[in-house]
């Protein structure tokens, strides 16, 4: 499925730079393909929110689906910019507003950064519920991302997550607990997901909401699972968008802090660091430290160092699942953007499994 560049997002061209094809918005016009228009919710700190674009839309445009995609970032009120990523968002960014009157075929909301225990005390809740009860109504399926998920949760069951004893934080073997399901079709039966977390909704108040779960870990719990109907609303509380360094990204950031004495020093992210990799984190703590004691420059983090002994786990498997689930939206959706199904579809058993 190319990605197609509709808009001037910087984004588009660092994907192609990476190898990503994605069509000009001249060539694609000039193609007899369906169009798919997808949303893109980014909530996601100012840091992170490039980044995350280009995670979810290299999933998205590896789909090997016939059909172009359209991809819509838009943001919420109530998230806390610098003003040079308000700027970007301003001029990259489309409104909710917009594509309320133009329409969805399938939205994806991404996590964020929260300082309340009470999802529902943020600034940014309101605005965020305004989007899940369009979306409920109007888009064919919500994928939501670890906290929103946790969001969706509370706004449609009234569940609160648990707070987890310490943080959930690192690489995670998984197993797919539904195999016959159409989002699961032709994937690994077991394989990894990267999870980063403080919190967790447990598979008990999964299924006391009724909702399915399609694969789980007995480390980090629940990783995935679909509404009643089995396709409308899809929950993941793992991060399969992540690239390879994302983790050892995070870990840098948090090493940083506890050298300036603003945390306690963090463990390794689980399962994550090959011993090579490991080694190299050793040595720079000890070397940091002593810089630090004798009143010396910390050196610099050895990122470069540790990348290549990082191991990809992931990547394929959510690629895969990406495809499943953007192939049932291209065959149940309707080619008009402002209708929810092709006629015969019924919205309560979409997939037919009910």
């Amino acid at each position: 499925m190319p990605l197609v560049e509709h808009i001037q997002l910087p984004t588009f061209e660092r994907l192609r730079e990476s190898g990503q094809e994605v069509l000009s918005l001249n060539h694609a016009l000039k193609q007899d393909i369906r169009e798919l228009h997808i949303g893109l919710l980014n909530m996601m700190p100012d840091a992170a929110l490039q980044v995350t674009e280009q995670q979810f839309m290299k999933l998205i445009g590896n789909s090997n689906q016939i059909a172009q995609i359209y991809v819509h970032p838009f943001s919420v009120p109530g998230l806390p910019r610098s003003p040079e990523t308000q700027s970007y968002i301003e001029e990259y960014y489309t409104t909710f507003e917009q594509l309320q009157d133009e329409g969805l075929d399938a939205l994806i909301i991404t996590g964020a950064n929260v300082s309340n225990p009470r999802l529902e005390l943020e600034p940014f809740w309101g605005p965020l519920t305004k989007v899940m009860e369009w979306a409920s109504e109007r888009v064919t399926s919500v994928l939501c991302s670890c906290l929103a998920t946790h969001s969706l949760m509370k706004y449609m069951y009234k569940i609160d997550r648990q707070l987890l004893p310490q943080k959930q934080w690192g690489v995670y073997a998984h197993r797919i607990a539904k195999p016959a399901h159409p989002l699961l079709r032709d994937i690994n039966t077991r394989f990894d997901v990267p999870h980063s977390r403080y919190n967790t909704i447990t598979r008990d108040q999964f299924e006391r909401a009724g909702l399915t779960i399609l694969i789980d870990s007995p480390q980090a719990g629940v990783h995935m699972a679909v509404s009643p109907d089995q396709f409308r609303s899809i929950y993941l509380q793992g991060h399969p968008e992540y690239h390879t360094n994302s983790l050892l990204k995070e870990y840098k950031r948090e090493i940083i802090r506890y050298l300036n004495d603003e945390r306690e020093q963090p463990p390794y992210p689980e399962n994550y660091l090959s011993p090579q990799a490991r080694a190299i984190g050793d040595a720079y703590i000890t070397a940091a430290e002593k810089a630090k004691q004798a009143g010396d420059p910390i050196p610099e983090f050895p990122e470069e160092a540790i990348l290549p002994f990082l191991d990809n786990t992931w990547n394929d498997t959510g690629k895969a699942i990406f495809n499943n689930w953007l192939g049932l939206v291209y065959r149940l959706t309707h080619v008009d953007r402002d209708k929810l199904f092709m006629p015969g579809v019924d919205p309560e058993n979409p997939l037919g499994l009910l």
